[in-house]
């Protein structure tokens, strides 16, 4: 049985990540705790709204409520990367070469490792903004759609139009998709290459959590009383194919996904606490975590693949050991 050692924090947990060896928990509230010889803590934003790893660089990336960009580093520095004044930093993404991405209003914004911002404006209030895994380009997740930009280079953006409300974005690990949550319960997703859509609904709520598989074969997402879990392995995507459905439990929602570093396993999160793991091969289960105070809204593996940091709404955190 894999053992849990809890940290109980009060608050909503927006990332738990491992940098390094250390586990990390931003909070709702600003302060980023971290497991590293006994509990530590740092008060970084006032207000923390988004928080992302951003693996090249071993850091955390989050974005606050002040209107402040910061880097968090594990030994618990915290240094900052940008400001938009009196705006909320509503996304933060991490790119190549020590670029980040953050949306503020109508505005998103890209700041190069020198220091270099460039901004771009749009009409509607930047909901998400993503990096794409090869070359210097973000995704933008917009009202009606997205946007694709090119920061490095001037040019006109690729306009990715579809009707609704589009609040996250994830690019395929291979480039070759990209997939937005909407505010209705579907996911929306293009095929690059010629711009063909894929629409993915059948949720009875929205889906508040995506998770790549490793190569990026599959895409598992939240919202549903099972992880729903598409398949990508066909040069159209998903279209015309059932997704698996793993880990149904039928009075509980699914709130949180995070996919194995590399096996076809996800470790899944519900609204009462519970997380399990679950393969895809053949829905297999094996029980992490019992229930516990509140929804899991957090989750990551390490780089040994033998734990998993997870933190939830209601600040129940911790780490599970799944080699134990």
């Amino acid at each position: 049985m894999p053992t849990v050692a809890p940290l109980d924090l009060s608050g909503h947990c927006v990332a738990a990540v491992f940098l390094g060896n250390v586990p990390h928990f931003a909070l709702a509230d600003g302060s980023i705790h971290r497991l590293d010889n006994g509990h530590k803590t740092e008060q970084v934003h006032d207000g923390l709204l988004a928080a992302v790893l951003d693996p090249a660089g071993n850091r955390l990336i989050t974005g606050g409520e002040d209107g402040k960009v910061f880097a968090v580093t594990a030994g618990g520095s915290a240094q900052e990367l940008a400001s938009a004044g009196r705006k909320w930093i509503t996304s933060v993404a991490a790119g190549p070469q020590g670029a980040i991405a953050y949306g503020s209003g109508k505005t998103a914004f890209v700041r190069f490792a020198d220091g270099k911002v460039k901004d771009f404006q749009h009409p509607r209030s930047v909901e998400g903004v993503a990096f794409a895994p090869k070359g210097m380009r973000i995704g933008v997740a917009r009202y009606n759609g997205a946007t694709l930009h090119f920061p490095a280079a001037e040019g006109k953006p690729v306009e990715l139009e579809w009707a609704g409300a589009h609040t996250g974005i994830s690019f395929s690990p291979d480039g070759n998709f990209l997939v937005t949550t909407m505010q209705e319960n579907a996911l929306h997703g293009w095929k690059l290459a010629d711009g063909k859509h894929m629409r993915m609904s059948g949720y009875p709520a929205k889906v508040k959590s995506l998770s790549w598989a490793a190569k990026g074969k599959w895409l598992a997402s939240a919202g549903a009383p099972a992880a729903i879990v598409w398949p990508f392995q066909a040069k159209d995507g998903p279209m015309g194919k059932a997704p698996l459905e793993l880990g149904t439990r039928g009075n509980t929602m699914v709130t949180c996904v995070a996919c194995h570093p590399s096996q076809d396993v996800v470790a899944i999160g519900y609204e009462d606490g519970m997380v399990i793991a679950a393969r895809f091969a053949d829905a297999k289960e094996v029980l992490l975590r019992r229930p516990g105070k509140g929804a899991i809204t957090a989750m990551m593996w390490d780089k040994a693949e033998q734990r998993i940091a997870f933190g939830s709404a209601a600040g129940d955190c911790g780490v599970i050991d799944i080699t134990a």
